[in-house]
């Protein structure tokens, strides 16, 4: 009998797991949020992944559950682990990437680089910390924030009143030292449940307005020491926190040449888009094999260059699909993926990846082929 894979979400992510599974002979399932999802041919359930008899019913059906989002919630997930259900990544893993304290604070034991930061509950603690870094510093809810969600940039302890009004009772927010970076990266890790692992090579992302727009894989002018740090900053945490599956590390790269951890994902992610033309071994793919227990897949990259374009918001009139055609036949090299999902300002609703050995060119076509669909 095929190995049965539960994915709790419907979204992009777990849609693009799809092709994988068919090719590695996984009977792959989804738990959706909502019908008509994006990963809809695979949903073979609907409903609460906050509800514990609804997953527990799913997890009934599969032999390993996976996710799609760092949402489900924790009590949920114990008790699924308690009942001998295998989670990967599990939730003492998980709970690294559900909450951006707990996060920090295990990445401080861990001795991994990260920028200033300290838990804060009022404004006038929020002030002490923005009068000890140069009057500046990004405020983050520490849970449920994503694309630019749940972060601001803060020169005054009352900007983040609000945000402080609505703290239930020890709870707070997490504060951050503004870093002054030249560019932002991503390192990504595959590892198996007996602690295997492989890295991608780093690469540079390029955000617009919180958003992951482009992604070169590898970073340009990365020197050997950058591509060495990167890897072992990742490694570290993915053994560190017994990540089981594809981990994504978003760091800075500051103006003093330091490599700085910003944020954590343990699944696939924006950044790693580009490996599903540019590897050996895309991601999602990659993600299944090691939440399967099976041999991780190449990294080696399939061309000099690999460049991620999304596709944000979509067409103001008509369907993405009405722009297929037009993309296709003049830019015959470069690879569409569509989500399924209703154009809409801002929503990722799919994305353009060029592999090339000209970097150049790459951009340019990458980025021609997804204006077709603006």
């Amino acid at each position: 009998m095929a190995l049965r894979v539960g994915v709790i979400g419907g979204g992009q992510l777990a849609r693009m797991m799809i092709a994988p599974a068919v090719e590695l002979g996984i009977d792959l399932r989804v738990l959706a949020e909502d019908e008509g999802m994006s990963a809809a041919l695979a949903a073979t359930a609907v409903g609460d992944y906050r509800d514990l008899d609804t997953v527990r019913a799913f997890a009934a059906e599969v032999d390993v559950i996976t996710f799609d989002h760092e949402h489900v919630p924790q009590d949920v997930l114990q008790a699924l682990v308690a009942e001998g259900v295998a989670v990967r990544p599990g939730p003492d893993a998980l709970q690294f990437a559900q909450d951006k304290l707990v996060m920090r604070a295990r990445l401080a034991e861990l001795g991994v680089p990260q920028p200033d930061w300290a838990a804060v509950r009022t404004a006038d603690e929020l002030q002490e910390f923005l009068d000890a870094h140069a009057g500046a510093a990004v405020v983050k809810t520490p849970r449920g924030g994503y694309d630019g969600k749940g972060v601001r940039v803060v020169r005054a302890g009352a900007e983040a009143q609000d945000w402080f009004d609505g703290l239930g009772e020890g709870d707070a927010l997490l504060a951050e030292e503004l870093v002054p970076f030249v560019r932002e990266l991503a390192q990504q890790i595959a590892r198996r449940p007996g602690g295997e692992m492989i890295a991608y090579p780093v690469v540079e992302t390029v955000q617009r307005d919180g958003v992951c727009a482009e992604v070169i894989a590898p970073a340009p002018a990365a020197a050997e020491r950058l591509i060495e740090v990167a890897e072992s900053i990742g490694r570290t945490i993915a053994e560190g926190l017994g990540v089981t599956g594809m981990l994504a590390v978003e760091l800075f790269e500051t103006d003093d040449e330091r490599i700085l951890v910003n944020e954590l994902a343990m699944r696939p992610h924006n950044s790693g888009h580009w490996s599903q033309d540019g590897a050996v071994t895309g991601q999602f793919e990659q993600h299944l094999r090691a939440v399967a227990d099976l041999p991780l897949g190449s990294t080696a990259p399939r061309a000099p260059w690999s460049v991620m374009v999304n596709i944000l918001g979509g067409p103001a009139e008509g369907s993405l699909e009405d722009r297929f055609a037009a993309a296709m036949a003049e830019h015959p090299g470069a690879k569409i993926h569509t989500y399924g999902k209703a154009p809409r300002p801002g929503r990722k609703v799919g994305h353009v990846n060029v592999a090339d050995g000209d970097l150049d060119d790459a951009v340019y076509v990458a980025r021609a082929a997804a204006a077709h669909f603006a």
